[in-house]
């Protein structure tokens, strides 16, 4: 091959490319949400730091159990782990690049010789003259070099690259995920303690209760019916307390097993659910495509899909190489004079004849790609639907939470007064049991939206990609 026309094919290899237009995936979208303002598409950055956004409910146990969950959580390891595989196949996409070598070594014997079909003495010692046996020995080296010509190894590797990128994402994806399900249950965890401690203090009530009305049996001002009531209330109010051990000891498992710990091996001491309710910027939808990991991986899964479109269609093109081998070969004395020998020159393969092969590798890779635009669009269309369920239960539940509040005021006023007026004799004690089951109630409900507003918060968090 002379040099001009080796220039000319090395010009063309670096400007070939058979991967179709980069774009991202066309998707109307309304221009803002339900529940806020504007926003705008904008190109993945996954990577920027999320850092500490748990800190935003300032709870100490919590940030102990983000920190244990970061060190020892085994299928955020898995999830590392997957992603230092795909790492090192970069690697490899990379080296293709560049020319491989060997080293050879061979020793044949060779025998060469006729045998007579008749079995006279001439004719065998004819045959014995005329055969022989051959010591072949050679060494040497040959290297290889793949000229990229038609770019199948760069689209390769840029597959790679952006495949790498999407798994990288998959980790802060995994990440997040466990984040919020620790979070989530450690609030379900402490609205459990809440709710154990309300009833504890209604058990001592209703035991209390009971004695009044037991007093007031004997003195001849109460039956035996208010008796029975109050001692089947407290009953009641036992049970219920016994049973928010379940759901406790349930998250704590939970936990437990999101730390990297055996259940056995783990504990949390009763404490009060958190009153603060972080406050909502009024601007964290127009940042929600820019913290998403997972809609970063679908995107670049979308761009490793357009890459191997590309390899696919190099692949009906010849593989050009430049071929070089050296060395030694003779029947003896192997490194003498004249016995080593060299060749360089390309070389060309072509495959005429494949049964329909690299067709189906190309209509393989068109269908890899529409099923990751197709992943991308759902990606998008669930993180909106994510933010908007987060951001309208917040506001829900805001609102419900300054009417529950109310409530629970108005519950215990009403157990008070009529208490006061069952003590003066003016009521009867089914009257006193309706007002401290409405008030327990009304208590137990303004728990339970508390908890349930620190959950959804977390799970905006989790839908605009970890903080904002």
């Amino acid at each position: 091959m002379n040099r001009p026309f080796f220039s000319m094919l090395m010009l063309v290899a670096a400007g070939c490319s058979f991967s179709p237009k980069k774009q991202a995936p066309v998707m109307t979208l309304p221009a803002k949400f339900k529940e806020s303002g504007g926003w705008k598409v904008a190109q993945p950055a996954d990577h920027l730091p999320r850092g500490r956004w748990w800190s935003i409910f300032h709870d100490s146990d919590l940030d102990a159990i983000m920190q244990s969950l970061e060190v020892s959580n085994q299928s955020l390891q898995s999830s590392v782990a997957k992603a230092q595989q795909t790492s090192a196949l970069l690697t490899a996409a990379k080296l293709a690049f560049l020319p491989t070598a060997s080293l050879t070594s061979d020793y044949t014997v060779n025998m060469s010789g006729a045998l007579g079909g008749g079995g006279s003495a001439n004719s065998l010692n004819a045959s014995k003259a005329g055969s022989g046996v051959k010591k072949i020995q050679s060494v040497g080296a040959t290297a290889n070099w793949e000229i990229d010509l038609w770019g199948r190894l760069r689209h390769n590797a840029k597959a790679v690259k952006a495949n790498v990128e999407a798994v990288q994402a998959d980790v802060e994806s995994t990440r997040l995920t466990l984040q919020a399900q620790a979070a989530q249950s450690y609030f379900s965890l402490r609205a459990a303690d809440a709710q154990r401690q309300l009833l504890e203090r209604q058990v001592e009530s209703y035991a209390k209760s009971l004695q009044l009305t037991q007093n007031r049996k004997a003195q001849g001002v109460a039956s035996e019916a208010d008796v029975a009531l109050a001692a089947t209330q407290l009953a009641t109010s036992r049970a219920a307390l016994i049973e928010t051990g379940v759901t406790r000891a349930t998250m704590e498992h939970a936990i437990a097993v999101l730390t990297g710990r055996a259940p056995a091996d783990f504990g949390l001491k009763p404490a009060t659910l958190a009153s603060h309710i972080p406050a909502l910027p009024a601007n964290a939808p127009s940042t929600l495509l820019q913290r998403r990991p997972d809609i970063a991986a679908c995107e670049r899964r979308v761009a490793a899909a357009n890459e191997s479109i590309g390899a696919a269609i190099a692949a009906f093109f010849p593989v050009i190489s430049l071929q070089a081998a050296t060395g030694w070969r003779a029947l003896t004395n192997l490194f003498a004079q004249g016995n080593n020998f060299w060749s360089f020159g390309p070389d060309a393969a072509f495959a005429l004849l494949d049964s329909g092969q690299r067709i189906a590798a190309k209509a393989q890779a068109d269908a890899t790609w529409r099923q990751a635009v197709a992943d991308y669009r759902q990606a998008v269309l669930t993180a909106m639907q994510e933010s908007e369920d987060a951001l309208s239960t917040l506001r829900i539940l805001a609102a419900e939470s300054v009417a529950q509040d109310e409530a629970v005021r108005a519950a215990r006023e009403s157990e008070r007064i009529t208490s006061n007026q069952y003590e003066a004799g003016t009521l009867s004690y089914i009257n006193v049991t309706t007002a401290q089951a409405a008030a327990l109630n009304a208590e137990v409900s303004a728990i339970n939206i508390r908890s349930r507003r620190l959950n959804a918060t977390v799970a905006l968090v989790k839908a605009l990609g970890g903080g904002w």
